[in-house]
């Protein structure tokens, strides 16, 4: 299945079950939780740190949908992007240089 169609399955889901659709800033903080769950997981070596990699990737792909993006395609342009730049190693840190 594409991302995009996932999206669009994620977001229906939320009408039908009455979930939030419309405040942004509440689902960045629900999708921050996630994050922090998924951590949890990974540090307390849980055996449903893969689920909680889903609900992150359920709620970006969920806000996507809600403001439009096709996550798919900008995570293909991202990727692009990021081949083409240049870094250079400055006192152990990553710093870019160029596009």
């Amino acid at each position: 299945m594409k991302l995009k169609e996932l999206q669009k399955k994620i977001y229906q889901n939320k009408i039908d079950k009455g979930f939030n659709t419309t405040d942004i800033a509440k689902e960045f903080c629900l999708l921050y939780g996630e994050v922090g769950e998924a951590y949890e997981a990974y540090r307390k070596k849980k055996p449903d740190l893969n689920e909680e990699l889903a609900d992150i990737a359920i709620y970006l792909l969920g806000i996507s949908e809600i403001l439009g993006f096709d996550l798919e395609k900008e995570i293909e342009n991202k990727v692009k992007i990021n081949e083409k730049r240049v870094y250079k190693t400055i006192d152990g840190v990553k710093i870019k240089v160029s596009e």
